[in-house]
């Protein structure tokens, strides 16, 4: 295996009659990530960047990432948590892998000198490039080749040898959108069902069940196979984004995440009260909210950047005013 980025990109970057959409070369989705601004480590020589995804994919996809351990730092322990989504993580010098949706929190050890690319797709959004349904990969981590066989160790080969993270990025992005473009589309019904649950949209599934026109089996049924996950677990998932999404939030304005206190904090996130809060933490991160957030913290306010994740959520909190679950 040649050492990262020191050749070209090969095999799918260089593959000709990749197309993203009609008439949209694969150069332009090249184009735009190398374009965005490179992960660097910065203190504690780790970090971790989002970007939103190329625009022909932001219907699949909703953010891409960066992710380094400077090869003279210590180990970084790295907590995933459960979200709704599937996400394709590519390390260098290693097998592709496909995680999720998780359903309970994983921990894993970076070793110096890892750089990681990745991207999360939208939740129901998976099986237009897998083909196959979300169940099948839920709570799993998985080697891609197991779901793709050759074209999966290319793609490990493609970002193995671009020229920067940033073109293996775009290797990624490729990949995911040369097996959509022979995909089915999203379930509609699903797509708004995940709308639906995002945090400060609605207050339980009943209502949403009810305003889609659909039986309580027939909503979990379609859920399960576009997203892994039955309609009340993903809701838990979301809100508890939106409550990491304002965590982020108070980390990039560079104040305290919990200046108005953790039960104000948890009521404006949706939370009947702040043991409901401290409950739902526990179940998603394996720790309380104060240990969470303080661990998120450190983490965070040297070299990540999660705003592409978290800008959306936040908006969602703008447009419809805050409820109680």
């Amino acid at each position: 295996m040649a050492k990262p980025y020191e050749r070209s990109r090969r095999a799918l970057l260089n593959k000709p009659g990749v197309f993203l959409a009609a008439g949209q070369p694969a150069r332009d989705i090249l184009g735009h990530v190398t374009g965005a601004p490179s992960s660097v480590p910065a203190a504690g020589g780790q970090s971790y960047v989002e970007r939103p995804p190329a625009p022909a994919l932001r219907e699949l996809l909703s953010s891409v990432w960066v992710q380094q351990v400077e090869p003279d730092a210590a180990p970084y322990v790295h907590r995933r948590i459960p979200n709704g989504a599937v996400e394709l993580v590519c390390t260098v010098g290693a097998a592709p892998q496909v995680i999720g949706p998780l359903t309970e929190p994983l921990l894993e050890i970076l070793k110096p000198g890892t750089t990681i690319v990745g991207l999360r797709f939208v939740p129901g959004a998976f099986p237009v490039v897998a083909g196959q349904p979300a169940s099948e990969v839920a709570g799993l981590t998985l080697n891609a080749e197991q779901l793709w066989g050759r074209s999966a160790a290319a793609l490990g080969e493609a970002v193995g040898t671009a020229a920067s993270p940033q073109e293996a990025l775009a290797a990624v992005q490729l990949y995911a959108q040369e097996r959509a473009s022979a995909g089915q589309p999203r379930d509609p019904l699903v797509s708004e069902a995940v709308r639906g649950l995002m945090p400060w949209r609605t207050v339980d599934v009943t209502s949403l069940r009810a305003s889609l026109h659909i039986s309580e089996t027939q909503l979990r049924r379609r859920c399960r196979t576009a997203i892994g996950l039955a309609p009340k677990a993903l809701q838990r998932m979301l809100r508890f984004q939106g409550f990491l999404a304002l965590v982020q939030q108070a980390i990039a304005q560079g104040r305290p995440a919990t200046d108005d206190g953790l039960g104000l904090l948890a009521l404006r996130t949706g939370y009947a009260d702040q043991s409901h809060l401290t409950r739902e933490c526990v179940r998603l991160t394996g720790v309380s909210p104060r240990i969470f957030i303080a661990e998120t913290q450190r983490a965070c306010a040297c070299g990540h950047d999660h705003s592409a994740s978290f800008a959306p959520v936040l908006r969602a909190e703008t447009e419809t005013r805050p409820t109680r679950a």
